[in-house]
């Protein structure tokens, strides 16, 4: 116990160094924004690793939530008169009973049915964000008012990227802290066999609704920052490429894995903006580097590079 305590406390320890030095080999606020744009990432995709990696369920519509999160920062200080602050909390509410209520009827569902049912929720969502534009902006868009903490008006690259920063930490430490409480340990037993959790008294469908909710409000927080972060939103960020794109880091990372979401998140934002100068073969090379990772670790990043490590430390 005391060894998984350590390792929890070294991990954050890491993540609060590496947040803390960047801004010092930043050398424009171009790179505050992609950083904090990884940040946020990761924050999504470490609620979606503890709902794949931890509990074993797959959801391809993961950017509902994230949407409904963006768009609650949106259209309640617009069309409410809500304080920023408010909705987003408000937003993290929304998703997490939409999730319970949704996840109720669909997690009774396992394999490839799940995967379509999240993916008609995804599908579902961005179609009313989109069609409703009277309140959303339509394609569109529409913009998002900054959010004002105690008379200081949060804005600027470089104050989102301690906020988002700081969001992470808050996100990693709980993910963390997870893994090793009851539920946590639920989780993992559902994801070995859900039947043989079942024999030794897990409540199967109550600890996958936990984590379908828990999963939810984290994606919805992400989506509250980054609409805040941009000062503008459209029905993008709750489509279904970005539910891809949540997943592909998810698993580029390491299924089970927190720090592998945050690696995964890392490589999947920053990646493109390299590949920029290969202009039109950009998406190209792009996908062979994904596919060459995947083939030769296939666990993802963090868990194969921590086994090979492993494998010569005791060799």
């Amino acid at each position: 116990m005391r060894a998984l305590v350590n390792q929890r406390f070294v991990t954050l320890l890491i993540l609060a160094v590496v947040i803390a030095i960047l801004p010092f080999v930043f050398p424009s606020s171009y790179y505050f924004r992609v950083a904090s744009l990884v940040w946020v990432s990761a924050l999504a995709a470490i609620g979606l690793n503890i709902l794949m990696g931890q509990a074993g369920q797959v959801s391809l519509g993961h950017a509902a939530f994230f949407g409904i999160g963006a768009y609650a920062v949106a259209i309640g200080p617009t069309h409410l008169g809500i304080p920023p602050w408010a909705a987003l909390l408000i937003g993290a509410v929304l998703s997490g009973v939409l999730a319970y209520l949704v996840g109720r009827p669909i997690l009774r569902l396992k394999g490839h049915y799940l995967a379509i049912a999240t993916l008609g929720l995804g599908v579902l969502v961005a179609l009313v964000i989109t069609t409703e534009s009277r309140w959303t902006g339509g394609p569109d868009g529409m913009p998002v008012e900054r959010l004002t903490l105690f008379g200081w008006r949060v804005s600027g690259s470089y104050t989102w990227y301690w906020v988002t920063g700081g969001l992470l930490l808050v996100g990693t430490w709980i993910a963390l802290n997870l893994d090793e409480t009851p539920t946590g340990r639920a989780f993992r037993a559902l994801h070995d066999s859900e039947i043989a959790a079942q024999v030794v008294g897990v409540d199967v469908a109550r600890f996958k609704l936990q984590a379908f909710v828990i999963a939810a409000i984290y994606a919805s927080l992400a989506g509250s920052a980054l609409a805040f972060m941009n000062g503008f939103i459209n029905p993008d960020q709750a489509g279904f490429l970005h539910s891809v794109e949540l997943v592909t880091i998810v698993v580029l990372g390491g299924l089970g894995s927190v720090v592998g979401s945050i690696v995964g998140a890392a490589v999947l934002v920053t990646l493109p903006q390299a590949l920029t100068v290969f202009q039109e073969y950009e998406h190209l090379l792009l996908g062979l580097i994904i596919i060459v990772a995947m083939i030769f670790m296939r666990n993802g990043i963090v868990p194969s590079l921590s086994n090979l490590l492993l494998r010569r430390a005791r060799s």
